[in-house]
């Protein structure tokens, strides 16, 4: 099973746009059988992907910093949490367990590990595709 990282907020913002968009790739996730892997939160975008993933019964698999666990309040429906010790472990991480990257809405943080994925990319030190989900 292919597995992407999805980089998005812990809030929904102030448009229902999108959550609708997180939802809507989260079913297309479903219907093609790919893995989400994520920030690990069971609030805002990143909560509205995974527990429509979860609901459908998909693989989920979440990586979260030690100094977020508490303040991201960790998904715990998500069978398979990995916590680490920093923000640049957290992208590691999440680096080597998927194919590929998408973004959704977010703040800074998303905007952050959007930036670090492309610059691999164009450091050619990970050929994974990157792209952001327009809804």
């Amino acid at each position: 099973m292919k597995k992407i990282v999805v980089f998005c907020g812990s809030s929904l913002g102030f448009n229902p746009i999108y959550k609708e968009a997180a939802v809507a790739l989260g079913n297309h996730f479903v219907t093609h059988k790919i893995g989400l892997v994520y920030g690990g939160g069971k609030i805002g975008m990143m909560g509205a992907i995974a527990d429509t993933i979860l609901s459908k019964n998909g693989e989920v698999i979440g990586v979260i910093p030690q100094l977020l666990e508490k303040e991201e309040v960790i998904h715990s429906g998500v069978e398979e949490m990995i916590v680490c010790k920093t923000m640049s472990e957290r992208k590691v991480i999440m680096s080597q367990l998927v194919d590929g990257y998408i973004t959704l809405p977010g703040g800074f943080g998303t905007l952050d590990e959007l930036f670090e994925a492309l610059t691999l990319g164009q450091l050619f030190i990970e050929q994974k595709h990157c792209r952001t989900f327009k809804y």
